[in-house]
């Protein structure tokens, strides 16, 4: 927008600190622009950081590392009944909590910007309203402003989420006991996640997916693995169901589908889909267009129908990725400091699910490539064969390498097993090289410290290239 900053008091005004508002905060702080950040909760770091990616993957490296402890022959002979209590393990997450959100508050102090707490709203498209805690209005104004504002669990008019017995994704992580059963419905990286959460807490599990496979975006083996684990760890599995019915009596909840079946236990978790954050904006005075689920509607520079209005992260829909989502705020933080700047969003980034067994994926599955048309090769590597997995305990998995067989270029990398979120980027880091150095090749000409699980990519590398010649 080119006006004269003079008569704004900001450049930028973000609402939201979640990942894509800091992104967006620290890109425009450090190209020298005024920002203000506004934040509706007492504290910074949204969603992300109080009640979702942080809570819950503290909550299942707890739960792992009792898993570990449970299997390793050096504690045999000991009380394998350990069962803490889930309230003890999620009281944990507690200290990183604050640790990310001071780390945060120091980021905002260095780079001047100006934290706001309260609830914003537009009043047009260069002002904002911020209702204060207290009931005090502020009125805000900037030359560009970016929502950032992230979503949170969808909540269907039938189901009373109130009941203590009823869950999404942000009340299960306040539950107050240890529950002997809970039914999960949805299926989609939140349901899975919990499910290996609940079963290795020795809590019966029913997963209800309204889809005929687990986490259909992936590679179809590592799909079939995926369940035949959670199977093996105690999950009941049920695919093709849509739910009729949630019922509440003295002895516990029941999900009642269309099919007929009904499933019993003592909670339930609802898992299925999220809604944008967009409802309180004042969006409507404005025609910024929101779809039916809440999520604002952008172009391909995440700018809405109203030119100097962005919007970033989980409040424009999937992938619904803390990662993503602070490259997005990043991406439109360049953009506005620098409108004719070069740097192009990548569109390839990892997947990182948190199940147990991890998984991690980057690019195309076999699926999409045979569909394409595209010749390709398959390298893979079995966690049971890398010494390091050995040595761990963590032998569940692998890794595979879909590269072109004629370019012999790296077209997708899937990986299933203990850290397959770390293990990805080693793959990531060679798949996006340009000049001609994106290569299957660099794995079997590069010499890996033994034993790491580094190791897998020479191991898969080279059975890949086997199948050539």
């Amino acid at each position: 927008m080119t006006q004269s900053s003079e008569s704004y008091q900001f450049d930028v005004i973000i609402i939201g600190s979640g990942p894509a508002g800091e992104g967006a905060a620290m890109k425009l702080a450090k190209a020298g622009k005024r920002v203000a950040v506004i934040e509706e909760h007492e504290q910074v770091g949204g969603g992300s950081i109080h009640w979702g990616t942080i809570p819950s993957k503290v909550l299942r490296h707890q739960i792992q590392t009792l898993a570990d402890y449970r299997k390793n022959p050096l504690f045999q002979g000991l009380d394998h009944r350990l069962k803490p209590e889930l309230t003890a393990l999620l009281e944990s997450a507690s200290t990183v909590i604050d640790n990310q959100v001071e780390l945060s508050n120091r980021n905002y102090e260095r780079n001047n910007v100006c934290v706001i707490h309260g609830q914003a709203r537009l009043l047009n498209p260069t002002s904002v309203e911020v209702i204060t805690g207290s009931g005090h209005a502020e009125c805000l104004s900037a030359i560009d402003i970016v929502l950032a504002t992230g979503s949170r669990p969808y909540h269907p008019d039938d189901v009373d989420f109130s009941h203590p017995r009823i869950h999404d994704s942000t009340s299960i992580l306040s539950l107050d006991h240890t529950p002997a059963s809970i039914t999960i419905y949805g299926a989609g990286v939140i349901g899975c996640e919990y499910a290996s959460i609940f079963c290795n807490l020795d809590i019966k599990v029913n997963l209800v997916n309204t889809r005929s496979h687990l986490l259909s975006f992936l590679d179809d083996e590592i799909t079939d693995a995926l369940g035949y684990h959670l199977r093996e760890q105690g999950t009941r599995i049920r695919h093709n169901e849509e739910y009729a019915a949630v019922q509440v009596d003295d002895g516990g909840v029941v999900l009642q589908c269309r099919s007929g079946k009904k499933f019993r236990t003592e909670q339930l978790l609802w898992a299925n889909g999220r809604s944008g954050n967009s409802d309180e904006l004042g969006l409507e005075e404005l025609d910024i267009a929101v779809d039916s689920r809440g999520y604002i509607q952008v172009d391909s520079e995440y700018r809405t129908s109203t030119e100097n209005i962005y919007a970033v992260g989980d409040v424009v829909g999937p992938p619904g990725l803390a990662s993503a989502s602070y490259d997005q705020g990043r991406f439109v933080g360049a953009r506005i400091a620098d409108p004719d700047g070069r740097w192009e969003l990548t569109r390839d980034f990892p997947t990182g699910i948190y199940t147990s067994p991890e998984i991690s994926s980057l690019g195309p599955t076999e699926r999409e490539l045979t569909e394409q048309g595209i010749p390709y090769e398959v390298g893979q590597a079995s966690f049971s064969s890398i010494a390091r997995a050995q040595i761990a305990g963590h032998t569940v998995g692998m890794l595979k390498i879909l590269f072109h067989r004629e370019s012999l270029q790296i077209l997708g990398i899937h990986c299933f097993g203990e850290r397959a979120s770390e293990i990805i980027h080693i793959g990531q880091a060679v798949m996006t090289r340009k000049d001609n150095g994106n290569s299957i090749r660099y794995f079997t000409e590069t010499t890996f410290n033994f034993p790491t699980m580094a190791e897998a990519y020479r191991v898969a590398a080279l059975n890949g290239l086997n199948r050539l010649f």
